[in-house]
């Protein structure tokens, strides 16, 4: 098998990558319809680390990372390593030997469903690290997998390519086709909350849709 092969699909383009960049997470989900994010189980290693790139998919058996190293081997420089390792928590699956092979290799980041380890250092760096946890233990290097497949990853359908967005908020998936209306959207939503946070400093202190809401509930207006 020809391993280099399961990186070749097509990807979220690289100028879309680069204005999603501007967005955080909680903007693309809002305007994607509420979907799309991860459990909150895996969350950044440290508050500043933030990922948006195009998915490179791994399915693991938990608590082994050989497929994972396979792919650490053959994905391509931006990609998202986002990894199912089944949210086991009982071993780490990385640690800085794979990060630094990673940022060596030009990677975009990990999104990781399982534990990873050497937190001292990961958290301080600078290549962006989302996991479920930490765990000393090191990982298994002996079992089968699958790569750039569709998964499950934190609660989320991941197909490979889709676009990958975290910050401290947690991360979300865009599927591929959605990015560019998605993008639209969020351009609109953040210019409209931009309003809002003028029409606050300026006293308008009620949100204009409240009274609406309430009446749509059947209840009492505010005013």
């Amino acid at each position: 098998m020809d391993y280099r092969k399961t990186a070749e699909f097509e990807r979220v383009a690289p100028a879309l990558v680069e204005r999603a960049r501007r967005y955080q997470a909680a903007i693309l989900c809002d305007v994607a319809g509420r979907r799309g994010t991860m459990n909150a189980r895996i969350r950044a290693l440290s508050p500043g680390m933030s990922v948006c790139g195009p998915a490179y998919t791994v399915e693991v058996r938990p608590g082994d990372n050989l497929m994972f190293h396979v792919a650490l081997a053959v994905a391509r420089p931006g990609d998202v390593l986002v990894v199912d390792g089944k949210a086991d928590d009982t071993c780490a699956l990385f640690g800085e030997l794979m990060v630094t092979q990673a940022k060596a290799a030009g990677l975009g980041g990990f999104v990781v469903d399982a534990a990873s380890r050497d937190t001292s250092v990961l958290a301080a760096g600078d290549f962006p690290i989302f996991a479920a946890g930490t765990n000393p233990c090191g990982p298994t290097k002996g079992l089968p997998g699958r790569l750039a497949q569709p998964v499950s990853v934190g609660g989320v359908a991941v197909e490979p390519g889709d676009l990958v967005v975290g910050d401290i908020d947690g991360i979300v998936v865009i599927p591929r086709r959605d990015v560019p209306a998605v993008l639209e959207a969020a351009e609109k939503k953040v210019a409209a909350e931009g309003q809002r946070l003028e029409e606050i400093a300026n006293g308008q202190l009620v949100s204009p849709w409240l009274d609406d809401a309430l009446a749509q509930a059947g209840l009492p207006r505010l005013g």
